[in-house]
């Protein structure tokens, strides 16, 4: 990547705290300036760890982070004006007002008042109605999203998610993903980290892979789902057979049970000729197919072997 291109430079960055444990090792990361970019990992992988140190609340042992070329610790105003932060949880006055929070949240950065992007803030996040509320008598989802309308009131253009929809109901979700989409369209630079790989899937550009306090692999989503993303093919046949013939055995082929289905499972580097040609020699062997089905692996299902893998 160009790094002209990166409004986010991760160069080297290592924790180990106190007690000896390496919490993450020398890790290297550009993030693109307008992108979509989704962190997955288990638990303990280095997530949360990561962001404290690209928002400055974390020290690194090693390593330093850029923020739009601004070094985090040695221009941390500059750096840190750039950079908002949704936590996961409630970090806010819980007896004060929706809006009192968030022109105070703006004052924080040393913003001048600006009560007309506070208000479309509050609009966005469907927040506007409650402005006069106390945060207390929010529910749950509500709470939420006070917390992405503190993030953006000083205008940030890098937006973190730490886990932004853990306990929100799906149809919050999916309005949170649309509001997140539309902020991407504003220009606004979103690092999420999430336990929901739908969200992953649903969202994201590029998809980065933390285990262990090491990251394992960044790739576009597309050609992470090509490269890494198993396809099934499932033939249903006209008669059940008994056996699938010898001449097939260069396939991976599976047969059902009852006979009545085959399934094959192939990637995205087999030769996409390979599929007409077991159809062919199906056919020569007098196995006649009536219908067939495909599908793709989900992204769930290429992170649970990528972190199995290095159990």
């Amino acid at each position: 990547m160009n790094p002209a291109d990166a409004i986010i430079q991760i160069e080297g960055v290592g924790k180990t705290y106190a007690s000896g444990f390496q919490a993450l090792q020398a890790l290297d990361l550009s993030i693109r300036r307008g992108e979509i970019f989704a962190l997955l990992g288990p638990n303990g992988a280095g997530k949360t760890t990561l962001i404290g140190i690209v928002c400055g609340l974390v020290k690194p042992t090693s390593g330093r982070v850029l923020a739009d070329g601004h070094d985090i610790r040695k221009d941390y105003r500059r750096a840190r004006e750039k950079i908002g932060l949704v936590p996961q949880e409630l970090t806010t006055d819980v007896f004060e007002s929706v809006w009192a929070t968030v022109r105070f949240s703006r004052g924080l950065f040393g913003k001048a008042p600006d009560d007309a992007h506070l208000e479309r803030v509050l609009r966005a996040l469907s927040l506007w109605d409650k402005r006069d509320s106390k945060i207390a008598t929010l529910s749950g989802g509500m709470k939420r999203r006070v917390l992405i309308a503190k993030a953006l009131a000083h205008e940030p253009e890098i937006l973190f998610l730490d886990e932004p929809t853990a306990g929100v109901d799906v149809e919050l979700r999916r309005e949170m993903w649309a509001l997140v989409r539309g902020l991407r369209e504003q220009g606004v630079t979103v690092i999420l980290t999430t336990h929901y790989i739908e969200e992953a899937e649903e969202m994201a550009d590029r998809i980065g892979v933390i285990d262990r306090g090491e990251l394992v692999l960044v790739e576009d989503k597309a050609v992470l789902m090509q490269r890494l993303g198993q396809r099934q093919l499932t033939l249903f046949l006209q008669r059940p057979v008994a056996a699938l013939p010898p001449e097939l055995a260069e396939y991976r082929l599976d047969l059902a049970a009852d006979g009545s289905r085959i399934v094959y499972r192939f990637d995205g580097k087999d030769d996409p000729g390979t599929i007409p040609g077991l159809l062919r020699r199906l056919l020569a062997s007098g196995i006649d197919v009536r219908d067939l089905q495909t599908r793709q692996s989900s992204l769930e299902e290429i992170f649970v072997g990528l972190v199995g893998a290095r159990r």
